[in-house]
């Protein structure tokens, strides 16, 4: 990253390194105070917001090939964390949603799975059992999702209680009050604890861009995310507009790419909220391609946080395959 030194070589890294939940060298100082904290996050260089709207639509107009929107469509369906978060949720919503993240198309074996189920965490041992050995992940959110208002201790209990039922991801909120109001450490903090509530289970941080004003601040958030310990950064929960926006999703990629070449640590990044066609799909693929490079388009480093979003890709899809759209059953409104 421009203007930072001491850059270590990845493969320099013991394992026992990596799976800190405390900063990596040369960043293992920074959070000594809150003083020393808001110093190294101030000092992170300043985003050019004209000139990340400027990046986001010149790699959103190009347009690709026939056989690469074929691939793109699959990578993108085996890339959804399909969610349902809504307070009317059942057992049997749950159970239908994880129906249709095992076989998206009934009609198509060679459809891919999707990455992930995404509920509540009171649910997340209904989804868990629906899924069975199909190699689809159960995400929960938690932390006092969506607004993130709550005591610790509350939040740790509600990581515990969806680990428990089932959950292998857990979506967290940071707090946005603590950080708008400078509280950097506090936020990091609270962060560390939940990645050490999670267990095995892997930590999706969500910011909530949408409430953080500014690029500096979305940078700054992810800094202190990655810092942490999480697994992801997530842009939203879904529920606050603007969310997934291509400007944030830029700066957040460059945060990862430039985590990685400073501390050989690589962190995921997943865009949720306003998500909802093929286009916009493919073009958070090709700002991914084009910001961070290949090794982040793999489930594994990048989800789409959505609940519309597989129904346009499975329309597009089988338009590819036969050459007509279907009608609006051929997918389950869910």
């Amino acid at each position: 990253m421009a203007g930072m030194t001491h850059v270590l070589d990845p493969d320099a890294l013991s394992d026992d390194a990596r799976a800190l939940s405390v900063p990596l060298p040369p960043y293992r100082d920074v959070t000594r105070s809150d003083s020393a904290f808001r110093a190294f996050l101030h000092g992170l260089p300043g985003v050019d917001q004209v000139g990340a709207e400027a990046r986001v639509a010149q790699l959103g107009s190009r347009s690709i090939k026939t056989t690469s929107k074929a691939w793109a469509i699959d990578t993108a369906i085996s890339m959804v964390d399909l969610t349902t978060l809504e307070g009317a949720d059942t057992p049997g919503k749950v159970r239908s949603l994880a129906a249709k993240a095992k076989s998206p198309d009934p009609t198509d074996p060679t459809c891919p799975r999707v990455a992930a189920v995404c509920v509540y965490g009171d649910l997340a041992g209904v989804a868990r059992e629906a899924l069975g050995d199909s190699g689809v992940h159960v995400a929960a959110v938690a932390t006092a999702f969506p607004s993130g208002r709550a005591s610790r201790a509350v939040k740790l209990a509600d990581v515990r209680d969806a680990v428990q039922n089932g959950a292998d991801e857990i979506d967290m909120v940071i707090d946005r009050g603590a950080f708008l109001s400078g509280r950097y450490l506090e936020v990091y903090e609270e962060i560390v604890a939940v990645k050490e509530a999670c267990g095995d289970a892997h930590l999706k941080v969500i910011l909530e861009t949408g409430e953080l004003v500014t690029l500096d601040n979305v940078r700054r958030a992810s800094w202190i995310a990655m810092l942490a310990g999480g697994d992801f950064i997530k842009t939203s929960t879904g529920k606050v507009s603007p969310a997934a926006t291509l400007p944030v999703g830029l700066v957040m990629l460059e945060a990862v790419r430039d985590f990685r070449a400073a501390t050989g640590r690589q962190i995921g990044f997943k865009p949720a909220g306003g998500i909802r066609t093929t286009k916009d799909a493919i073009k958070h693929l090709v700002l991914i391609n084009e910001t961070v490079g290949p090794d982040w388009l793999h489930a594994d480093w990048f989800r789409f946080g959505a609940s519309s979003l597989l129904n346009d890709l499975l329309l597009q899809r089988q338009k590819l395959r036969t050459g007509h759209y279907s009608g609006p059953d051929y997918v389950s409104v869910d």
